[in-house]
């Protein structure tokens, strides 16, 4: 059985190729079950949690990742999230494959806003303002960058030291014009994408700041009780999500707007199943507001993990 690690992961993931993983994935589905939350008891501490998240191609491939949240690992010294991926024959059963699955999660999930952008940013898009300063930042950057013609990059987080050391690292790995910025209202104001990825509760890109022409791509707030932007934000734009069942029940962005009535869900434009599909064209006009909101999915999980397994057997 192949054993990927993160570095042989993350070499075995191009986004360019991950992208165009996910837009045939999401054109042509695969079997998803609900994704499984077991809570495990740990002795002393807080209880844990593993995620069980499936997805098959039949008789072609089939996936589960594996995710244990450990919240008594900070008393440790080490991460709360562990994650592998188990990729297995989809005729025989064999396993094929165990990946990575912290940097499969981390690609596959800036693919997926990288997807959405190709469909829904204007088309010269070049300067991206990326919204908060962890795993998935650089993560962000290098997928918009394999679908637009990004030359500048801003980044800001609340420690604007750790916004700089993205940038400067984003500079090193893909030859852009990147710095930190303290002053977000000013940067998303200039953005042609704003793509954020933070913990958020309340509010962080107010749609009052966004100019015509400008996509939203909303990364992080995966609860309900979570927000990266207002309701002004849902107001001006057209919106659209990776997928109508996850985005509805998880993300804040989507429920709390949808609870409100700020948002109807008839008024959701799209999914990523609709876009890759051509049954909604996406982007109307240079001028259009687009807001795009992911949770996950499984089906990104096993689009990555098929190309991880191929790409390394090259």
């Amino acid at each position: 059985m192949l054993l990927l690690s993160e570095a042989e992961t993350r070499k075995a993931l191009p986004f360019s190729r991950l992208v165009d993983a996910l837009d045939a994935m999401f054109k042509t589905g695969c079997e998803m079950p609900v994704r499984h939350h077991h809570d495990m008891a740990v002795p002393g501490e807080p209880d844990a949690t593993m995620l069980l998240m499936p997805a098959w191609v039949p008789g072609e491939f089939a996936g589960v990742k594996i995710v244990n949240v450990m919240p008594g690992n900070s008393e440790r010294g080490l991460p709360a999230i562990s994650a592998e991926y188990l990729l297995s024959d989809g005729k025989t059963g064999q396993m094929l494959a165990m990946i990575d699955g912290g940097e499969l999660t981390a690609r596959r999930t800036a693919a997926a806003s990288a997807l959405a952008a190709r469909y829904l940013a204007r088309r010269d898009a070049n300067h991206l303002v990326v919204v908060g300063t962890g795993r998935l930042s650089l993560n962000l950057i290098g997928a918009h960058a394999a679908v637009r013609p990004i030359t500048k990059v801003s980044v800001w987080g609340r420690n604007l030291e750790k916004a700089q050391a993205v940038a400067e690292e984003a500079h090193e790995l893909y030859d852009v014009a990147a710095e930190g910025v303290g002053d977000l209202e000013t940067a998303v104001r200039a953005a042609d994408i704003v793509s954020a990825a933070t913990l958020s509760s309340d509010p962080l890109i107010r749609g009052e700041w966004l100019m015509p022409g400008t996509h939203v791509d909303l990364v992080g707030a995966f609860k309900p009780s979570m927000r990266e932007s207002d309701d002004e934000a849902i107001r001006r734009s057209s919106v659209f999500v990776d997928t109508r069942d996850g985005c509805t029940k998880e993300g804040g962005d989507i429920t709390q707007p949808l609870a409100s009535g700020v948002l109807h869900a008839e008024a959701i434009k799209a999914d990523l199943y609709e876009l890759s599909r051509g049954a909604y064209s996406g982007r109307a006009s240079d001028e259009e507001i687009t807001l795009f909101k992911s949770v996950g999915a499984a089906l990104e999980d096993l689009a990555g993990a098929i190309l991880a397994y191929r790409t390394a057997q090259d």
